[in-house]
């Protein structure tokens, strides 16, 4: 099975490419050995008579929100830089774009969205620069120099293997790759180009062996015994059998995983569709209000992919449009508040993988994965990475606080 690009976006990128793409893909499957059972198949056309899961979930960060709260979340998730790296952790990521107004206050013009998984891109930088330097430019509309892909004036002269940890460093961060780590490589990109827009996810998290990994940890028959037989386990059993509870605090993992689990339940196996990759399913833009009217089409920006299954979106003004995305307001019900950031856009979008599934079989006794732990609920609010998001709190505050300048003090004339 070849999986076409990600949501078909490059259908110029050559058949080598496509099969390095597709090596990239099987080799992160191969490292997840321990969870290959029946119920996942890497092999969609495998499946006898698959239909369409319906596996999605909201793209705003749940993490933050349960940590602290909404509003908070809202603030600390659109600052910038900080709020992306740290935060945007649901398979979705975004930029603000900010321009001067008529007055030259800097304010919120647009948000780029991104759901492009940084495998795919540090795949095709790794072989083909020319390809990627396109791809770059159709994106952002500008050619990049190299040296903002690369940090050297000539990639050709780098091995594969050089020119993936430079574009890493400069572009796509390490993803948890060790031997991208190992060279040094650090988290998040150095570079401009994926930090002043939201080219393709950066965050670890949202990797493609993540992804993988969710889905078929959940692609098995997990039951509890009763005293009227086994039943079916439920999430708090799942990802505490485990010790993966911070998992279950997510929007992303929980739906993907237990969506899995249902369809093994069923004696139903799994797949990714073609094109594997994680797409923007839907996007309630009705909500999104200027001048008592609703938004104007061109506002509203799909690209990176054929119909449904785009992998970019960007919401708002031009720069040629004299109005601002704060301009617009989210009317949700009788609460109507000013359009601030990429948050509150994110709360509309509907993001997921397209997950198909085959024909419901037995199961054997000794296919299920008989669990043991609690149902008690997880506490999200002792998660470990509550602690980094009260510490992120504590540099915005301080951030903001050195940014505000006091008033003067007038001193008495003698």
């Amino acid at each position: 099975m070849l999986y076409d690009v990600p949501g078909r976006a490059d259908p110029i990128i050559s058949s080598d490419l496509l099969e390095q793409w597709n090596q990239t893909i099987q080799e992160a499957y191969d490292r997840l050995g321990n969870w290959k059972n029946r119920f996942f198949t890497l092999d969609p056309s495998s499946l006898k008579n698959p239909v369409r899961a319906p596996i999605k979930w909201f793209g705003d960060p749940a993490e933050p929100a349960f940590c602290l709260d909404e509003p908070t979340a809202k603030q600390l998730c659109d600052w910038g830089v900080p709020g992306r790296h740290i935060l945007h952790n649901e398979y979705c990521e975004y930029r603000i774009i900010e321009k001067p107004d008529a007055t030259g206050k800097m304010r919120p013009k647009r948000v780029q969205v991104t759901t492009e998984l940084r495998e795919y891109w540090a795949c095709i930088a790794k072989f083909d620069p020319v390809a990627v330097r396109a791809m770059v430019e159709n994106v952002l509309g500008f050619l990049p120099s190299w040296e903002a892909l690369y940090g050297v004036s000539n990639p050709s002269l780098l091995s594969p293997s050089q020119r993936e940890i430079a574009f890493s460093r400069r572009v796509a961060g390490h993803g948890n790759k060790q031997e991208l780590v190992s060279a040094g490589v650090p988290e998040q990109p150095t570079g401009a180009l994926n930090q002043d827009n939201a080219l393709f996810m950066t965050h670890p998290i949202n990797g493609l062996d993540d992804l993988l990994y969710i889905v078929m940890f959940g692609a098995a028959p997990y039951v509890v015994r009763t005293d009227t037989g086994l039943k079916s386990a439920i999430r708090e059993q799942i990802f505490r059998q485990y010790n993966v509870e911070g998992l279950a605090c997510r929007h992303a993992d929980p739906a993907a995983a237990m969506g899995a689990q249902g369809a093994a339940m069923n004696g139903q196996t799994v797949a990714f569709d073609n094109p594997l990759g994680m797409y923007i399913l839907s996007f309630n833009h009705p909500v999104f209000r200027y001048q008592d009217q609703a938004v104007p089409e061109e506002w509203i920006r799909f690209s990176r992919g054929e119909k449904d299954m785009y992998q970019r979106l960007e919401f708002g003004p031009s720069d040629t449009d004299e109005a601002f995305l704060d301009d617009i307001v989210v009317e949700v019900g009788s609460d109507i508040k000013p359009l601030t950031g990429g948050f509150q856009v994110l709360q509309q979008i509907e993001i997921g993988p397209i997950i198909v599934v085959g024909e419901s079989t037995p199961v054997a006794e000794d296919e299920y994965v008989i669990l043991r732990t609690s149902s008690d609920p997880i506490r999200c609010r002792d998660a470990g990475i509550c602690d980094r998001i009260h510490q992120l709190k504590q540099q915005y505050d301080n951030a903001q606080k050195i940014g505000r300048v006091g008033p003067r003090q007038m001193g008495v004339l003698s």
